[in-house]
């Protein structure tokens, strides 16, 4: 069902007399089943609409739509395709009970994938779905591969049911369709020959493998179904090797790297991260590949726009895995501002210590870092560890957690943007 949730004043839709709650049925004869339908059908500058209105009117709205005018349709949110496997690996199983209800989603929605990025299996997918795909060219899609082989597949998915992902990705390739791959390593399960299998298997789709990330399997203290190998540093470095010959071997045949170790692959094995170069255009940032590099290039490039903060006292929270690289980039900032930075290099108290991302940080983590330092004029603490309505996984808010500090607290993603305001805010002050 597709549903109006709100509608822009002034446009089409509000001209049509569309409102909230009205029920979309057809466009130009296509039956909707979900917000991918609308988003495609309703492209056409002539449309022929069948709706309901929420009282049960039944309308049909005939549209010649003025080229690049929106309609004007918000629609409600869809209902999110379920996850039917059980990876060890995964996540929300390793989250703490308690905390909201969204956060134990698990999401396996290739139709998330096109639209925001968002790894999926493909184990959910039916034949018209596939359909569905090709004809409306949902390319790129992120796929969380693990491994080719199927048998290694479905014991790392939890999944005896699973499909053939070669399988799936060729069917998909031959339409046009290409995709960024990730792999979760457990070792002991897909590292060694599995890895080198899929490898083999993503290089023979040539072009429409677009990227693959190589991640280690993260584990929080409350990872109950996980019964594999530790990740350690000989381990992350052997796969780094791996990683190594391939990318080489790109480079050679396409020009390009492919193949990407996660930054925690180099943290563990205490290894010099790339270069900026090295990733490209950072496909697979979010998926914590080059995310490093990437903030020490947005650093580096915004230094010379910082102002002079001579004498001001900022304090920096981050997570474990920071602790080596930050103070390299916090000499940058001082001998670009004059400020007096102080790391301030903090545990993560909701997942437990095997959980060192800056980004995972929970509320309690900023409190227990921060109280009680009178010291700071102010303090920066990562962005990524709240979300767009202000709450800290440990349903904390920014807010409230803020209310609480003696020390001005300002989330930043890379310094520079905190920084230059806390400029302008100096001279409008002067």
């Amino acid at each position: 069902m597709v549903r109006v949730k709100a509608v822009q004043a002034d446009s089409i839709a509000a001209e049509l007399g569309i409102v909230a709650g009205t029920e979309l049925q057809t466009v130009n004869g296509r039956q909707l089943a979900d917000f991918l339908d609308w988003e495609f059908l309703s492209a056409d500058d002539e449309l022929v609409i069948e709706a309901n209105l929420p009282d049960g009117e039944a309308v049909v709205y005939e549209i010649e739509r003025p080229e690049g005018e929106t309609l004007g349709v918000e629609l409600e949110p869809p209902t999110i395709r379920r996850c039917a496997n059980r990876c060890e690996f995964c996540f929300i199983e390793g989250l703490p009970q308690g905390l909201r209800k969204p956060l134990y989603v698990r999401d396996d929605d290739y139709r998330l994938s096109f639209t925001y990025g968002n790894f999926a299996t493909l184990s959910n997918v039916k034949e018209r779905d596939i359909a569905r795909i090709l004809e409306y060219r949902l390319s790129p899609l992120y796929i969380s591969v693990h491994a080719t082989p199927w048998e290694a597949r479905k014991v790392l998915l939890n999944n005896p049911r699973v499909p053939n992902i070669v399988e799936q990705l060729t069917r998909l390739a031959e339409g046009g369709i290409q995709f960024h791959c990730q792999m979760v390593i457990v070792p002991g399960l897909n590292d060694g020959e599995v890895l080198e299998q899929s490898m083999r298997d993503l290089w023979s789709f040539g072009e429409s493998v677009l990227s693959v990330a190589v991640v280690p399997v993260g584990l929080t203290q409350f990872s109950h179904l996980y019964n594999g190998e530790s990740m350690d540093a000989d381990t992350a470095e052997t796969l780094l090797r791996a990683i190594d010959r391939w990318a080489e071997r790109a480079r050679d045949e396409r020009g390009e790297t492919w193949v990407y170790g996660s930054d925690e692959l180099y943290l563990l094995a205490r290894r010099p991260l790339p270069e900026p170069a090295y990733y490209g255009d950072f496909s697979q940032i979010e998926n914590g590949v080059g995310a490093v590099s990437a903030l020490r290039m947005r650093v580096r490039d915004g230094l010379a726009s910082l102002p002079r903060l001579d004498g001001r006292r900022i304090g920096v929270v981050t997570g474990v895995s920071m602790r080596e690289i930050m103070p390299e980039l916090l000499d940058e900032l001082t001998e670009a501002t004059g400020a007096h930075f102080t790391l301030i290099v903090t545990e993560n108290s909701l997942f437990g210590p095997t959980t060192t991302t800056a980004g995972l940080l929970v509320g309690a983590d900023i409190l227990r870092a921060l109280s009680g330092r009178d010291d700071l004029d102010l303090a920066l603490i990562p962005a990524e560890s709240i979300n767009d309505n202000g709450m800290f996984l440990d349903e904390a808010s920014f807010i409230g957690v803020r209310e609480q500090l003696n020390v001005p607290v300002y989330p930043s993603y890379d310094f520079v943007d905190v920084l230059a305001l806390e400029g302008e805010a100096a001279a409008s002050a002067a």
